[in-house]
């Protein structure tokens, strides 16, 4: 979907490309106040640098949670970590997407996406320094709640950089960041319990992440200063008028995709959180659990570059839907009545059906025509799904505890699986949220 290089913002959203003196390239777009947009990404307009930026920040998307389900029973042993207690730090991730992913789209009407950026991933550093460096538990979650909250922002902000800057390579661009954030989240699975082994200790397996968040500060660094000279620049005299304000919160296709987002994040950060402990029930070794949960995402990485396109190509994405759930459903089923014997046919498995999650950010760019509508509905959809989302983990961690087993807990997944795929059904087909709002 091709979005009309007209469309008009509520503010300024440039990551950093300042307009240039003689007017606007030839294909951007100019607000009602006469402040122009940013065209189409190229070399002029900053675009690789942006892109670069992208992916950095999408490599630590995941790292910072899913090193901590590999080391999940270290750290629960070291801080004294009840079940309930640790199934809350589980749960904490979706909590914090969906409080202070809403909060995203204030922050871009009075900053810059790359100042907001910038900002963000030093929040999310000096959150997984903090956690690592203490011996108390309620710390521990503040110090995760304070990464997560970095993390949240960056999630609702990619979606809208590359309707902004990528408008005519939306499924491209999207499958190359879903991509890398799976591949961040691959390492950080895999290298957790083996960092921690060599430093003799759970902390090093976490800490060493915090740097790759500051690395992920560079590009943005640059942008924001243009972008702020860009702002300087512009005539104090103009004024911005206010466009119809986009509200997913009244539509049917806000909901579906709050609620698809929702039940899909819930058995991904399930899985993120529990299934190294399924395994290690299962009897694997600590280890190899971290390496069948590293697995799901690894194999993950070539499916994330190529969903969003798919899902761009096709009329409907009804075929996707029932494809992804189907593949789901054998995993959850698989687990409850083989886990040790089929581990491997279910990680493929899951690896195919977690593919929801970058299909539907690429949703979120296709279901809007403007820049205004994108960050609306990926707000809504990223924080009410999280909200949905929060429970996975909780449920699970508490129906295990409860339980002592497996078979509960997945009974759980595949309830919310159902829910998923009829969610599915109504933002497979091709509309906009603008026509609704």
């Amino acid at each position: 979907m091709t979005p009309p290089t007209t469309a008009a913002p509520a503010v300024s959203l440039d990551a950093g490309a300042p307009p240039s003196p003689a007017g606007p390239a030839p294909d951007a777009g100019t607000r009602p106040d006469g402040v122009p947009t940013p065209a189409p990404a190229g070399p002029v307009t900053g675009g690789l640098l942006v892109l670069v930026g992208m992916l950095l920040v999408a490599l630590n998307l995941r790292a910072a949670i899913t090193s901590l389900g590999a080391l999940l029973d270290e750290v629960r042993d070291g801080l004294a970590l009840s079940g309930a207690l640790a199934g809350f730090v589980t749960t904490l991730p979706a909590v914090a997407f969906a409080v202070f992913g809403s909060l995203t789209p204030r922050l871009v009407r009075r900053h810059s996406p790359a100042r907001v950026l910038v900002v963000a991933m030093l929040i999310l550093a000096a959150g997984q320094l903090v956690r690592v460096g203490t011996g108390s538990a309620l710390v521990f979650i503040a110090g995760s709640a304070l990464a997560l909250a970095g993390i949240a922002v960056a999630n609702v902000l990619l979606p809208l950089l590359v309707k902004q800057y990528f408008p005519h390579r939306v499924g491209l661009v999207t499958g190359a960041y879903s991509m890398t954030l799976t591949a961040g989240a691959t390492v950080a699975a895999a290298a957790a319990v083996p960092v921690a082994h060599l430093f003799g200790t759970w902390r090093a397996g976490l800490a060493v992440w915090a740097g790759l968040a500051l690395v992920a500060v560079l590009p943005w660094v640059p942008l924001a200063l243009r972008a702020r000279a860009a702002r300087r620049a512009a005539t104090p005299t103009v004024v911005a008028s206010r466009p119809r304000r986009i509200r997913p919160g009244r539509t049917r296709l806000g909901w579906a995709m709050a609620v698809y987002f929702g039940t899909q994040s819930l058995g991904a950060y399930a899985i993120m959180g529990w299934l190294a402990q399924l395994f290690r029930d299962a009897g694997y070794r600590p280890q190899d659990a971290g390496l069948l949960l590293a697995g799901v995402t690894a194999l993950g990485v070539p499916i994330a570059l190529l969903m969003p396109t798919l899902a761009g190509r096709l009329r409907t994405l009804h075929p996707l839907v029932l494809t992804l759930s189907a593949a789901m459903a054998l995993a959850y089923v698989g687990m409850a009545v083989a886990p040790y014997e089929g581990a491997l046919l279910w990680v493929v498995l899951l690896a195919i059906g977690q593919s929801a999650f970058p299909m539907i950010l690429a949703t979120i760019g296709l279901r809007a025509r403007t820049a205004d509508g994108t960050v609306a509905l990926s707000a809504f959809s990223q924080s009410v799904g999280y909200l949905i989302a929060a429970l996975g983990p909780l449920l699970v961690g508490t129906l295990y505890g409860t339980t002592g087993g497996w078979t509960a807990p997945i009974g759980l997944l595949l309830v919310a699986l159902a829910v998923q795929t009829g969610a599915g059904m109504v933002i497979a087909r091709p509309r906009h949220i603008e026509d609704e709002a």
